[in-house]
């Protein structure tokens, strides 16, 4: 009898004990991560959008946080993709915009923040935008891919393995070409032509837009794309299914893990270039086909929202929404966003732009949605996507491993409102550095003329002889250069920089 009572003891305590690590699990929030592509800062309704609405995006805001001073660490894509992952600066790997043959920049065997949330216990995705390579060389994209979002922590990824406006223009799920019919095996090659899709320059009476000279490779659905390909013809996205493919997979996902903590990272390809709205939103807006897939991005949000509702989700998901670089009207297709912009400012009141040092390249929208935790407001916190790393590890009790986030730095107070200290010094990379101290913004000299490639996209990278010393509490769209009258400001910024370049 003795034995018996100890042995239902025991039983009573282990079914106690699971229990209540079961409880303790579904009590760590799910993680969604909202990456879209080119989204100026002033390109949501809340921020002041003017021809297009984005009802989903603001009702994230409304009943969320909203940031007026969040920062994506580049300008560009790749090397933005690449911090968010790594928590290290991206600079440091030599990480730049990607060919969409080009290897897997981030080591595998350095710990991920996919990788990191695994080990605290959760389900990892990606879906959509990649572009931080695959592979190991010359990709043989007729079969599994060796090296991709699975080595880097993710359980489930379905991709565009680079840009739309790249080949190969297919999806891969788990690293294998979706749709692929062996007996057509696609062939890539940037630089070299090889036959197959009719190429942009010798068939521009194929287009449904024009391009300039680095997009007239391959002719996919009309558009002509960087980079020759041959062959996967069943295989073929359409674009103006895009994002209702995406958000599929998304909310596929989500219903999936709904019974376990999840981390989603969501990276649309819109509003990149080619933008090419599906009918559902052509004419949305009032500023030709950038403005609709602004609308039609918003509606993936809120496919997103009402998904985490349906699963009685959404109180205890941590949503954070947000760009990897800023606004670009001009990237290469003719679709008419300069002319159409009207009064919008893609931007806000800040200079620059993608590819530019100055505000607007790196000031991104940014929204934190947790009703459980997160009140409703705004916060002019100073802050970076490389900190998202240690921040996360913070909220989900998980070490991060030695070597793993060097540049990454805790502030998940500020993320969740709680506090409104950010950074100090917070770092710009575009084809040049920026540093943020509080009010001030220090752009390094650099030499260069502008590159012909980024001079043709009407932006102003930030190329000056002399230092820059803006202001940006008198002077936001960075116009009066103050250096002269600070010379201890600009000494000590100039001091800070070169330590976190060294």
């Amino acid at each position: 009898m003795v034995f018996k009572s100890i042995y239902k003891q025991i039983i009573l305590t282990l079914f106690l004990v699971v229990n209540s690590l079961v409880f303790a699990q579904q009590q760590k929030p799910n993680i969604v991560v909202i990456y879209v592509d080119d989204l100026g800062y002033g390109d949501i309704g809340v921020n002041g959008a003017v021809g297009v609405k984005t009802p989903h995006v603001d009702a994230l805001a409304k009943n969320g946080l909203n940031f007026t001073d969040a920062h994506s660490s580049s300008a560009t894509c790749t090397p933005s993709r690449y911090s968010l992952l790594t928590g290290s600066y991206a600079f440091r790997n030599n990480a730049a915009i990607l060919e969409g043959d080009a290897p897997l920049i981030i080591d595998p065997n350095k710990e991920t923040l996919p990788g990191m949330l695994q080990k605290a216990g959760y389900k990892t995705g990606v879906v959509g935008k990649w572009h931080l390579g695959l592979g190991r060389g010359k990709i043989d994209w007729n079969k599994k891919v060796p090296l991709g979002p699975e080595e880097l922590g993710f359980d489930y990824s379905f991709l565009i393995p680079a840009t739309g406006d790249r080949v190969p223009c297919v999806f891969l799920e788990n690293q294998e070409v979706v749709g692929l019919n062996p007996e057509d095996p696609i062939s890539v090659s940037y630089g070299t032509r090889i036959d197959g899709y009719p190429w942009g320059f010798q068939h521009p009476e194929l287009l449904k837009m024009h391009t300039d000279p680095y997009h007239q490779g391959a002719i996919i659905n009309g558009i002509s794309r960087i980079g020759y390909m041959k062959g996967g013809e069943d295989a073929l996205w359409v674009d103006e299914e895009i994002p209702f493919v995406l958000s599929n997979k998304a909310t596929d996902f989500i219903q999936e893990n709904e019974d376990h903590p999840f981390f989603l990272y969501f990276s649309l390809h819109d509003i990149h270039q080619p933008r090419v709205a599906n009918i559902k939103f052509v004419e949305s807006s009032t500023m030709g086909p950038r403005g609709d897939v602004i609308a039609q991005m918003d509606w993936c949000v809120g496919q997103i929202t009402e998904q985490l509702k349906t699963a009685n989700l959404l109180e205890n998901t941590l949503i954070i929404f947000t760009s990897d670089n800023g606004p670009i009207l001009d990237d290469g297709y003719l679709d008419y966003a300069r002319e159409l912009v009207g009064e919008h400012q893609p931007g806000g009141e800040f200079r620059g732009a993608k590819y530019s040092v100055y505000e607007a390249g790196t000031r991104m929208p940014t929204i934190v949605h947790w009703p459980n935790e997160v009140k409703p407001g705004t916060s002019d916190a100073l802050l970076s996507q490389v900190d998202l790393y240690r921040s996360l590890a913070k909220l989900v009790n998980q070490k991060v491993e030695k070597g793993a986030a060097p540049d990454s730095e805790n502030y998940l107070e500020a993320w969740l409102g709680k506090s409104e200290k950010g950074r100090e010094f917070l770092l710009e990379e575009a084809y040049t550095f920026g540093l943020r101290m509080g009010k001030w913004k220090y752009i390094k000299p650099k030499e260069a003329e502008v590159p012909r490639w980024i001079a043709q996209k009407f932006v102003d990278p930030g190329f000056r002889e002399e230092v820059q010393l803006f202001n940006l509490d008198e002077d936001p769209s960075e116009t009066n250069n103050v250096y002269k009258a600070f010379p201890k400001i600009v000494k000590q910024m100039e001091k800070q920089l070169e330590k976190i370049l060294k």
